[in-house]
């Protein structure tokens, strides 16, 4: 039976696999928590959260360095809360993210608020908790933010993220370093808004930042960006304006189809390596990882609704949607999609191709396209490397309540979100 009822290829993710002829998360049967539970689903593999960790960790033995995970890819609060107790600081972009990440028992002292457009409510949250450091993306809001932190009688860490016009080679819309992207200060203009912001009463610089894009597998743009930021580095410097910490952001790749990028401790072997030959090796350094953390350690787990045969398509219409699973809509992006429990058969024969396909009213609501699959109405699929941007994406549109949570550590599965009904979707709304 075990030969016949596992598919091959699945990501390389340990944490997640077939026993037999069952698909579980770590020692957890997802055909049970589908039952329990229901479907959609998201779970997620604590160890594989931890694992994924433990090669930055690895990285950057003996160097200062403070891990800050980039809790935009996946904000449930006890995501964070496992980061937390793992000793990370968390990197957040809007003042909403600020309030779950302390909710979840973070350290503001190593918290980093990044963004293109904070709000002066935000910068005032910010400062009257005490982060760490804010990651300043344009002259003009260093102006706004001294003005804010003049007007409590504080001071503003700051670091300048710089957009060095570094190619990292993915999405367009996940492409962030590059001078038609919307992000940072321009490499050429560093050096004045430096200047700027030392001249600022209500601020003091303490770093630099730099972040060019998502979903990277390659190791070059990285190398790149490190050289051109160490450049302004020393320019900085030399106009008396100290640098404390390099920040190099995060956007590490992971395997969603067959995709091959480094290991985080062999990436920061490399850049370590360039950092020291360059005489910074003793610098404090700051990294922002967030897709490469918990994208492989999740799921998605969906039930077969119905089969539809067409002419030009055939079409296996699923309970997930794209409010639950945002990026293939997004991005045209691609994710495994695997039966938590296989047909006797199922490798061996060819299957019939189907696009998977979710009930709401839209033609972008795909999953997966030309997928060959042997299934039935009532299976239930596994969506795969769906831990990041997929729930912290989710919406109610169609007034669709947001899926289940689960966090599976070893043999136990603890429920972290509750599904939300359609009551819980408009309980603030009121009539006139």
């Amino acid at each position: 039976m075990n030969a016949i009822a596992t598919p091959q290829g699945l990501p390389g993710q340990p944490h997640i696999a077939y026993q037999g002829d069952q698909l579980m998360v770590e020692c957890v049967r997802l055909s049970d928590l589908a039952r329990e539970h229901g479907t959609p689903l998201f779970v997620y593999s604590k160890a594989a959260m931890l694992s994924a960790l433990a090669a930055y960790q690895r990285g950057f033995a003996g160097r200062k360095a403070q891990i800050c995970y980039a809790m935009k890819a996946n904000s449930t609060l006890a995501v964070l809360q496992v980061f937390a107790d793992a000793g990370c600081g968390f990197d957040t972009v809007s003042g909403g993210e600020l309030a779950r990440v302390l909710a979840a028992g973070a350290d503001p002292a190593k918290v980093i608020f990044s963004g293109v457009g904070k709000t002066r409510a935000e910068m005032k949250q910010a400062l009257q908790v005490g982060i760490g450091c804010f990651n300043v993306e344009s002259e003009a809001e260093l102006d706004v933010l001294s003005e804010v932190a003049v007007s409590l009688n504080l001071k503003a860490s700051v670091s300048l993220r710089v957009n060095p016009n570094v190619d990292a080679k993915t999405h367009p819309y996940i492409s962030t370093g590059l001078k038609g992207n919307k992000f940072g200060i321009a490499h050429e203009d560093a050096l004045r808004a430096y200047r700027h912001a030392a001249s600022l009463p209500g601020l003091q610089v303490v770093g630099i930042d730099c972040h060019i894009g998502s979903q990277i597998t390659e190791t070059t743009p990285y190398l790149d960006a490190m050289d051109r930021v160490l450049d302004l580095v020393g320019e900085i410097e030399a106009a008396g304006i100290p640098i404390q910490h390099i920040d190099f952001g995060g956007g590490l790749g992971i395997n969603y189809n067959g995709d091959t990028p480094p290991e985080a401790d062999a990436l920061w072997a490399q850049l370590l390596a360039k950092l020291d030959a360059r005489g910074y090796g003793q610098r404090q350094i700051m990294i922002e990882p967030g897709r490469s953390l918990v994208g492989n350690a999740g799921v998605c787990l969906t039930e077969v609704l119905y089969l539809k045969p067409g002419e030009q398509k055939n079409f296996c219409i699923v309970d997930a949607a794209m409010n639950d699973l945002p990026r293939p809509a997004m991005y045209q992006a691609f994710h495994q999609i695997v039966p938590v429990t296989p047909r006797a058969g199922s490798v061996t024969a060819d299957g019939t191709v189907y696009d998977i396909v979710g009930p709401v009213c839209e033609s972008g609501d795909w999953i997966g396209k030309d997928r060959q699959l042997q299934v039935a109405a009532g299976d239930v699929l596994a969506v795969l490397s769906a831990g990041a941007y997929c729930m912290s994406m989710a919406s109610n549109y169609n007034t669709r309540g947001r899926a289940a949570e689960i966090l599976v550590d070893g043999t136990k599965a603890h429920l972290i979100r509750q599904r939300e009904s359609a009551f819980d979707t408009f309980a603030l709304e009121q009539l006139v």
